[in-house]
This record gives structure tokens, sequence and C-alpha cells, in this order.
């Protein structure tokens, strides 16, 4: 019995006569979730994966309990700066993965294009849109969000607005580094923190921003050292355990929970036993909810994915003297920023470190930088000697995940690893 399918199949009753109570049985499920990862979880799961999956979900759960203390965002936004509000980042991407969780994407997701949403678009941007008009997500304080990546964030958190009339922000990154681009974010991250003075009634600390940001380079510092055991070390995981990483690297970093639970996982992998499992990279996103891949890499015996660029897209320690220097820094350097050949660049320096068995991308429906780079993406790794195998599909959306040929090209690129092929 699937039971986040059975429990979603409740809140799909709901949907249409009274979205309000739907929200709060999604907000419930969150919950009961949290608790059944706290007390009923796999004994395979490592206890550092079992806190970081605890918090991801009780994280979102509390902060859309909280709406006055939430502010909706993407995933490379300013986390640090909310934090010093007393604010909690809910971002779009994490709002649609949980409610593909509960198997109600395809409701949002048609519920969106029914009101205009272009079917090409994102299906994380349609799910997130979708339940923002269905009524079922309690409006925040404030919205932010940049452009840095996804060209996608800007319209979405736009049409967000015109809704709801959020306060909102949007950052502009520019591609290229210098000393004027620098100011340049600065300025916007100032702006910000005014205009989030005004909606919060509290005033900027930058003593505590100093403090969030020498906690972030601490937390990053027990990550890499995690993931430098990683390649000796066995430590059990699923796709959605890696995925919820992103949870300690950008949603919450900065805070205390990202640092102890990487000091957990930096400290107990060191008691498992020496890997003789084929080791993926991965690029992009992880399609947690793909039952083929979940058949062989959740808890894998032979293969496993060890990392991935988004926790590694940005990880030069920063100046906590200068805080929002260092954060405007961070985000002009990311390397999903600018032209496609930084990444590229940047992951193959990744998969060089890291010296996985295997390379993986996975191109998400109606992500333009993903699919448009992916041909130089497989240049570049063809370069560092490693296998690799592309793979098309829908990170939410079920009904675009050709279950049986993602099967079938993942098994055939599980056999050329044993070969020590090239790409599948």
């Amino acid at each position: 019995m699937n039971i986040a399918r059975t429990y979603g199949n409740i809140v799909r009753k709901k949907l249409e006569s009274d979205p309000v109570k739907a929200g709060k049985l999604i907000r419930k499920g969150l919950h009961l979730e949290g608790f059944r990862v706290k007390h009923l979880s796999d004994k395979r799961i490592p206890a550092g994966y079992k806190y970081l999956n605890y918090k991801g979900i009780t994280v979102v759960a509390d902060a859309l309990d909280d709406p006055e203390h939430c502010a909706w965002t993407n995933i490379f936004a300013p986390v640090e700066i909310l934090q010093n509000f007393g604010l909690t980042s809910v971002s779009m991407e994490a709002l649609a993965s949980y409610l593909s969780g509960f198997y109600l994407e395809d409701y949002f997701i048609d519920r969106s294009e029914s009101c205009g949403i272009a079917s090409t678009l994102c299906s994380y941007h349609k799910n997130f849109i979708g339940a923002a008009e269905a009524g079922v997500l309690p409006v925040p304080a404030a919205a932010v969000t940049t452009t840095l990546a996804c060209d996608a964030n800007v319209q979405s958190f736009r049409y967000i607005n015109d809704i709801f009339n959020i306060p909102t922000y949007m950052i502009d990154i520019p591609h290229e580094y210098s000393e004027e681009s620098l100011s340049y974010v600065s300025g916007q991250l100032r702006e910000l923190i005014c205009m989030l003075e005004d909606i919060t009634r509290r005033k900027f600390s930058e003593e505590r921003l100093r403090e969030a940001v020498a906690r972030e380079n601490e937390t990053k510092k027990y990550f890499l050292s995690f993931l430098d055991k990683r390649q000796r070390h066995e430590y059990p995981n699923t796709l959605t355990l890696v995925l919820f990483q992103l949870f300690a690297t950008h949603l919450s970093i900065g805070e205390e929970w990202p640092l102890e639970a990487f000091r957990m996982m930096d400290e107990e992998i060191e008691a498992y036993p020496e890997s003789g499992q084929k080791r993926l990279f991965w690029i992009h996103l992880l399609p947690y909810a793909q039952m083929a891949l979940r058949e062989y890499l959740n808890f894998g015996g032979d293969i496993n994915v060890t990392c991935g660029d988004f926790d590694l897209d940005y990880i030069e320690e920063m100046d906590a003297d200068h805080p929002v220097d260092a954060i405007a820094r961070k985000m002009i350097l990311n390397i999903y920023n600018g032209g496609f050949e930084r990444k590229a660049d940047a992951i193959a320096d990744m998969i060089r470190k890291y010296d996985p068995d295997g390379v993986v991308e996975f191109c998400h429906w109606g992500c333009s930088q993903s699919s448009g780079g992916v041909m130089l993406m497989k240049e570049k790794v063809r370069e560092t000697g490693k296998p690799m195998l592309i793979l098309d599909g829908d990170a939410v959306d079920r009904r675009n995940s050709p279950d049986g040929q993602i099967k079938t090209r993942f098994e055939a690129f599980l056999e050329l690893l044993g070969k020590g092929g090239e790409t599948a």
C-alpha cells in the first residue's frame, strides 16, 4: 500500500470544494512524515541523513503553519539575510517537490496550464503556481527570487505577485564578476534589507549576519570533508536523501542545524566500511520519484550517488567580516550563473576531484538550461575520461517520465560501467 498516494487522494477530494482544508491536510501530512522520519524510518538510514531529512520536512511544515514568518524563494535566494529577520525560506522547488510527494502534481500542473501558463514551462514552476492559484498555500510575508540559473524564476514570481500582491524583491545577477557587479548586487541586497525591515518591523543586525556567514563556512568544511570520505566509505542513502542535502547547503545554510547535520555525517561515515560500490556523480536534478532509478539507487548495493553539482555550486570560503559583499560574491560566482561554459568547466573539475565511476545528467522537462547545454557538458565529461549517461524526463510530473525507457537506458549504463565504456 502506498501511504503517500492514499493520503494524497484524501487531499485531492478537498482541492475543489475546500482548498483551505486541503492546505491544512498537506501541512498535517508533512508533520506526520516528519514524525515518521524521526521515529519510524528505515533502519539503514544513517543518523546524519535521518536528522537532515527530519529537519528538511519540519522546517517547511512549520514555516507553512506560520506564514507571517515565511518567505517564498527560489533555491539561490540570499537566505542568510532572510534569517536575520526571523523569516524561513520556503523555495518554490521544495514546495513543488513535496506536492509531487503527495501525488498531487498533475492537478496543480493542469490547473496552472488552464490559467494560461505555457505547457512548456518547467513543471516545478507550474506545480508551484497551480498550488498558489488553488489557494492551498498560505500567503507568506514576502517573496525573494533571483535571475540566477533559471529564466523562469522572474516570470513566475511576477505572476504570483500579481495575484497576491506579496512584497517581492527580484535580485538581478550580472553574468560576470567585477568590482562594479559586486557593488551592484550588494546594493540590491541592502535594498532588500530595507524592505524586510519595513515588513517585519525588525532591525537588521550585521553582527548576526557575520555569525551566519561564519557558520556557513564551518558547515561547508564539514560537508566537503564528508564528500572526501565518501570516496572511500559506504554511507547508505536514497535519491530523496541526496536531494534533501539542498536544504542544508542552500535553503537553511547559515543556521545551526545544517552545521550539526554535516558534522554528524562527517563523523559518522568513518564507522562505515570501505566501499566497493560504483560511485555516480549526478548533474542537475534528482528525479527522486522515478521508480526505475529508485530500484537501483535507493540503498544501492552495487551503485550509489555520492555527490552532485547543485551542492557544490559555490564552495569558496566567504568573508564573514563583510557579509553582505560575501553573499553578493557568492551569487555572482555561482557556477550556474553566466555562460554555460562556466558550469561545464566547474563540473569537469569536480569530476576530476571526486573521481566517480560514472556521471549522470538528468535533463528535466522544461529546463532549457540543462537540455540546451547537454552536448557541451557531454564533451567536457568526455575530457575527464568518465562514462556518462544522459537521461530525459521530468523530476516532478510523473506523466512526463517514461519509466520503461529510463530503466532500459540505466541498465545499459550499468553494463557500460562494468566494461569501462564512455557514453550512453
